[in-house]
Formats: structure tokens, C-alpha cells, sequence
């Protein structure tokens, strides 16, 4: 009876053991995974963003520092997610929990302290703002801001792209955020898209204010034009943000073209593992 030599029979045990694990593994793989080119057609029919839809707990929001469109932006989709009733215990009745504003000081330098008369009513009486030194300082305190149930939201201002802020310290604010149910816009004035586990990056810029009805003199309703460039459940596009404290409102901006049909990279997020690669 002829035997097979025992480094062969080693070689062959090797190969069955392998070819086992790759049918199991390709067994494993759910039906719905398909190559990221397929996905990223699917993604076209994804629903298009809208005031009132539920906020991701994670958004980043990138504007100059030379204007306070970023701020406001943030603080008008933190209202307008807020008075949803989108998240959490804030669709209890009455929640008067306070908002958490956190700064770092190249922050506070360049765009000033929040106005507290120049805020909703709602929120007028309960803020907390924080100054911190350092960009470090900055994420601890929004960190510690997140981990507490008793704050509704969390707006952070930071400057450039800190070397503190990489990618590792963004997925544990997202880590966080998602953990304990407080929702964070994370402003980043002056800087440049970087890696981020964000799970929704704007660009927002001033646009001109529609003129008042009574009088054409006076202050119109802060407008912004707003890009969403990067989100998980949505396409990418542009709007007109107006907020006049009732309700914020989105439009399409009339010299922009439809991006309607604009492909989202949806299967790079996929294939990346649940991460936010794209820095563009």
C-alpha cells in the first residue's frame, strides 16, 4: 500500500484546512454585500437631506473663521434636531436640559464668545460654556461633555487641524456620542478636511439674507450656504439654510446644478468598515 510521504501529507492537511476556511468565510458573507461600484449606484436612490430628518450623533462643520456662519450653522441643525424631538430623552416634554459650548482659545480669539441675548429663548438660560487652552483641553471637555445624559447637545469650536484631533480621537467622540445619546457639531474653523469618523462633514459659508417684508434697511434672517460633502444615510448636496427661529428651512441654490444624481461613495464607508475615509 503505497503511503503518502509525511511533509506531503503535512502540505495537504494544510491546503483542505485553508480551502475549509475560505468556503466557510465566503459562506459567512451576507447576500446584501456587493462591490462598492454597485454601491455606490444604490446609493443615488438614498433619501436627500431635509431639516427634521434624525441627526447622525456625530457631525463636524467646516467654515472661516472670519464670519460666524459655522457656529450658527451648527447651533440652527442642533435646534432644529433638538425640536424634532429626534433624540433621546429630548422628545420628553418640558427638557430644559442645558447646551454645552466648548472653545479653545485660538476659538474664542478668532470668533468671540457665544452672544447669550442673541440666542433662542429655549436655550437662553441654559448654557454652559467652557473655554479651554488648549485644543487637548478642548476634546477632553467635549468628551466629558458627551459622556452626561443631562446635556442636551454639544457644540465644540476648534482651529486648523490640531495634531490631538486625528482620526483615533474623533471615532472616540463618535464612540461616545453614540454611547450615551448626546449628540455633538464639532465647528472646525479654518481648517482643511482631514480623516474623521464623523458621520456628517458640512462646508458652510455666509449667503446673502433675504430682504425683510416691512423693512428693507434691517437685518435679514441669517442665511448659510451649506455643502454636505460627506454623510453615512444621505447623498451629497447643497442648500440655502435659513433659520428665523420658528423652523429651519432648506432651499436649493438657484445657480447650483442638480446634484440629485451626484454618486455617494457609500461603498467606500462599507468596504473601510464603518469608517469616514474620504478627506475632500
Amino acid at each position: 500500500m503505497n503511503e503518502v510521504p509525511r511533509c506531503e501529507s503535512i502540505c495537504l492537511g494544510t491546503y483542505r484546512e485553508q480551502s475549509r476556511f475560505t468556503a466557510m468565510t465566503h459562506a459567512a458573507l451576507p447576500a446584501a454585500l456587493v462591490p462598492a461600484s454597485e454601491l455606490a449606484r444604490v446609493s443615488t436612490r438614498a433619501p436627500r437631506w431635509r431639516p427634521g430628518l434624525a441627526p447622525p450623533h456625530h457631525s463636524e462643520v467646516f467654515a472661516p473663521a472670519n464670519e460666524a456662519s459655522g457656529a450658527a450653522a451648527a447651533l440652527a441643525l442642533a435646534i432644529d434636531a433638538l425640536r424634532m424631538g429626534r433624540l433621546g430623552a429630548a422628545e420628553q416634554a418640558g427638557d430644559d436640559r442645558p447646551l454645552l459650548w466648548v472653545q479653545d482659545r485660538a476659538a474664542l480669539k478668532l470668533s468671540g464668545r457665544p452672544y447669550r441675548a442673541g440666542l433662542p429663548a429655549s436655550l437662553r438660560h441654559h448654557l454652559i460654556h467652557v473655554i479651554c487652552e488648549s485644543s487637548e483641553d478642548a476634546l477632553f471637555a467635549l468628551e466629558e461633555g458627551l459622556r452626561c445624559r443631562d446635556v442636551a447637545a454639544v457644540v465644540g469650536e476648534v482651529v486648523g487641524n490640531p495634531k490631538a484631533l486625528d482620526f483615533t480621537a474623533s471615532r472616540r467622540l463618535t464612540l461616545t456620542s453614540e454611547k450615551h445619546g448626546v449628540p455633538l457639531w464639532l465647528v472646525r474653523l479654518d481648517a482643511a478636511h482631514d480623516l474623521s469618523s464623523a458621520r456628517m462633514r458640512w462646508d458652510v459659508r455666509a449667503a446673502p439674507s433675504p430682504q425683510p417684508c416691512w423693512n428693507h434697511e434691517a437685518p435679514g434672517t441669517p442665511t448659510w450656504r451649506a455643502d454636505l460633502f460627506r454623510a453615512r444615510m444621505h447623498p451629497p448636496g447643497t442648500w440655502i439654510l435659513n433659520d428665523g427661529g420658528n423652523a429651519l428651512a432648506a432651499a436649493h441654490p438657484a445657480d447650483h446644478p442638480d446634484v440629485s444624481a451626484t454618486p455617494y461613495p457609500v461603498g467606500l464607508a462599507f468596504a473601510a468598515g464603518d469608517r469616514q475615509l474620504a478627506a475632500w
